[in-house]
């Protein structure tokens, strides 16, 4: 499959600066650029599963009539989260 370019961004020096700063070893701007494209594109994919998961939920909810209350969700939330910090080695004094 043949590849193709992304249009160039323009930008303020000082983010360029910024950008070139903090390159990896070895790492071009270009290399950069592609890594943050990817994973923008990877992190907005996840967010509409994320969205369309909910839907799905929510209409899976109403259509069943199968709820749970907030503060039934919020107290069992609580009660893991006191379980889990019991069970945690306490630091030495």
């Amino acid at each position: 499959m043949k590849t193709s370019t992304i249009p160039a961004v323009r930008v303020e020096p000082q983010l360029r600066e910024q950008i070139e700063q903090v390159l990896g070893e070895d790492e071009s701007l270009s290399q950069f650029v592609e890594n943050a494209v990817r994973h923008s594109v990877r992190q907005r994919i996840e967010q509409a599963e994320f969205v369309a998961r909910g839907l799905r939920s929510l209409q899976k909810a109403k259509r069943t009539g199968d709820y749970l209350e907030a503060d039934e969700v919020v107290a069992s939330l609580r009660k893991k989260l006191a379980i889990a910090k019991a069970r945690r080695p306490q630091p030495a004094p």
